[in-house]
């Protein structure tokens, strides 16, 4: 009888092989990691980067690369392998201390961490969603880059990005968000590779989730592929071929086996669980692969860095000589000032500028706010953003500046509609793509954003959130827009800066702050009208607090205020001196984060312990327990508000001008000596 043999693996087979064995290698090491995705994506991202992904591993951060998006962050020990056997500036040590401190192995990818790693993942969805933000910024350029005049359809930038996603990534609101918008604006240099197993983190998707999802994304205006099975690189090949012709943003639903090839495999159990050394030999001797761990045979490391490297330079070369004379023709050869205005690295100072304020009138923060927006418009080309459809409130419109739309998207303005969380994503994903953008919410809809502005500060990225609306002095709109405890929850964020200005003077020094350093920002001003302070200091918001009132060296006690609670402050201090005699200091402090930045010595000047300290803010007490001696000081709120006019609001509240100002005569009981 005529013995088979079992046909040996081509070299595609082979190297997805050991690249999930790598990747099995490194979870096993660690002791903690998510083999299921590994075992059954490997296939998709092998084609990917093989076949399609234009990137250089010489320059990571080449401005034309296409983006790769991680959306399913668990994925990490996949993408790690990857990128080393793609000859990526990682090691095989690094790869042996995945998850443990000082290597770029970390257990989710993080941006700024590992090479070729363009974004923090692992909340679910927020890749997907700050993808389309990176999707959009492409387009931007790419209308703004163009060669000339006469070929518009030429331009230096016209990169591609591209996600892996998981079941979980779809079932977050977030991606839907941008998925919508995605679908409206028609970025059709999005492609999503949607690994589609069918299985969650608790168990089988089919009791939380089997709606069809290709019809659903069809109906918000994407392209739809399906490959139905994830093992069939060229099926996969075919599908991204079609994706990259396409008008729309295109998803492929690719059908894998989660943990393909174990015993778990088709379980939830193989999600997040470490095969084992059992399991792996079994796993190893499937895939034809030797016994030794972190083990890839240098001929198929040497053939895949081969085949990357002949399609980099063929693309590479053909952009490099369009980018040398895009510079030469509009910046003189400079490339350094190309470079810089694309990926907006310069140093504005705004603070010198003649803003003609009124000193007669009063105006609310948030109409100053936008007509220094529409004047940094100007000389800002990457100043960009729009509102969660509240532009006409939140004043954050750049009127003269073209709106993006479909087909269309040389324009400042953006129309993100009703999605809070997907707009900040989306802006994370456009200050990746060298941007400074902006989205505007009324403070109180912070929350609806806080897992993409943790993500800004996680990855130190210069995105600015503007909230309007910012206290209960907003009234008859009640208690759910009345915001509360929101300035805690913002100023609780590590590598945050949270600004409160109390006029115009501060809000030109916060906007040179923020200008100035490429951090994430919340700027929060006022519905309510301001007057013009004759002591506050555009130049004096770099130190985060600075004295509006009163003598720096003989006091009697602080009061420490800011927004528009400061004006308040000052005439009860006023008041307290022609009544009393006491000499109460008042003190602005538009920015908490830049204040403990300062020296202790400046911070003991400002707000000696020698006196009394009292805080005056229309929000939570928490966070400013730091600088009072003890709860009796803190004139705050919380409690939530009513619906009510604001004079009504605020007496509910305890926070009229007269309750306020009786409390601190209480607080300050020697005036009764």
């Amino acid at each position: 009888m005529k013995e088979t043999k079992t046909p040996k693996p081509n070299v595609d087979q082979m190297t997805i092989n050991y690249i999930k064995a790598l990747a099995i290698d490194m979870i096993n090491e660690a002791g903690s990691g998510h083999p299921g995705i590994v075992l059954g994506a490997a296939p998709a991202l092998y084609t990917l980067y093989k076949n399609h992904l234009n990137f250089s591993t010489v320059d990571p951060n080449w401005i034309n690369r296409d983006r790769f998006v991680m959306s399913a962050g668990h994925g990490s020990a996949l993408l790690y392998a990857m990128l080393y056997v793609a000859g990526f500036h990682i090691t095989l040590d690094d790869l042996k201390n995945f998850r443990r401190a000082s290597f770029p192995t970390p257990g989710h990818p993080e941006y700024g961490v590992t090479s070729g790693v363009d974004m923090s993942t692992g909340p679910l969805g927020q890749g997907l969603a700050s993808a389309v933000g990176m999707a959009l910024g492409g387009k931007i350029n790419s209308e703004k880059y163009i060669l000339s005049k006469n070929n518009k359809n030429k331009s230096i930038i016209d990169y591609k990005v591209y996600v892996l996603c998981s079941d979980g990534d779809l079932m977050e609101g977030v991606a839907q968000e941008a998925a919508s918008l995605a679908g409206n604006l028609s970025l059709n240099n999005l492609i999503v590779l949607y690994d589609s197993n069918d299985i969650s983190l608790d168990g089988p998707t089919v009791n939380t989730f089997n709606e069809n999802i290709l019809n659903r994304f069809k109906s918000m205006g994407w392209n739809t592929e399906f490959v139905k099975n994830g093992d069939n690189i060229n099926a996969i090949n075919r599908a991204i071929n079609k994706a990259k012709t396409s008008s729309k943003p295109t998803i492929i639903e690719i059908k894998t086996i989660i943990g393909k090839d174990t015993t778990l495999a088709g379980t939830h159990e193989v999600h997040g669980k470490v095969l084992g050394k059992d399991e792996t030999l079994r796993l190893k001797q499937s895939l034809g692969l030797p016994e030794n761990t972190f083990y890839v045979s240098e001929d198929i490391i040497k053939n895949f860095k081969k085949v990357i490297s002949e399609r980099y330079q063929k693309h590479f070369y053909a952009w490099d000589d369009q980018y040398k004379e895009y510079v030469e023709k509009n910046y003189n050869g400079d490339y350094n000032l190309f470079n810089n205005m694309i990926n907006s690295r310069f140093n504005i100072n705004i603070k010198d500028m003649n803003w003609n304020f009124s000193v007669d009138e009063k105006e609310a923060i948030r109409d100053t706010n936008g007509k220094i927006m529409l004047k940094l418009a100007e000389f800002i080309p990457t100043f960009i953003g729009g509102s969660a459809d509240l532009a006409s409130s939140t004043k954050t419109y750049l009127h003269k500046q073209p709106d993006i739309v479909k087909n269309k998207y040389n324009g400042r303005n953006i129309w993100f509609g009703v999605r809070e969380h997907g707009m900040g994503a989306m802006l994370n994903g456009l200050a990746l793509s060298g941007f400074r953008p902006f989205g505007s919410t009324f403070l109180t809809f912070a929350d609806y954003q806080k897992p993409a502005i943790r993500l800004s500060a996680l990855m130190d990225l210069p995105v600015t959130y503007i909230y309007s609306h910012d206290s209960i002095n907003i009234g008859q709109d009640g208690p759910t827009h009345q915001p509360i405890e929101q300035l805690a929850m913002l100023r609780s964020i590590p590598n945050m800066n949270v600004y409160r200005p109390a006029d115009a003077h501060e809000l030109v020094g916060c906007w040179h702050e923020i200008l100035n350093n490429r951090k994430p920002s919340c700027l929060v001003v006022s519905r309510n009208p301001v007057e013009l302070l004759k002591t506050t200091k555009a130049e004096e918001v770099k130190n985060g607090a600075y004295l509006v009132l009163g003598n720096p060296i003989k006091m009697d006690a602080v009061i420490i205020a800011t927004g528009s609670e400061v004006s308040t402050a000052i005439y009860i201090s006023i008041d307290l001196y022609k009544e009393f005699g006491i000499e109460c200091n008042v003190v602005s402090m538009p920015s908490m984060e830049l204040f403990l930045n300062q020296p202790k010595e400046y911070q003991e000047k400002i707000i000696p312990k020698t006196v009394k300290r009292i805080v005056i803010e229309a929000g939570s007490s928490f966070g400013w327990h730091q600088f009072v001696d003890n709860n009796d000081y803190l004139i705050t709120i919380d409690k939530f508000g009513i619906s009510g006019t604001k004079d009504e609001v605020q007496n509910y509240c305890d926070f009229s001008y007269e309750k306020i100002k009786n409390k601190i005569i209480d607080l300050l009981d020697f005036i009764k000596e």
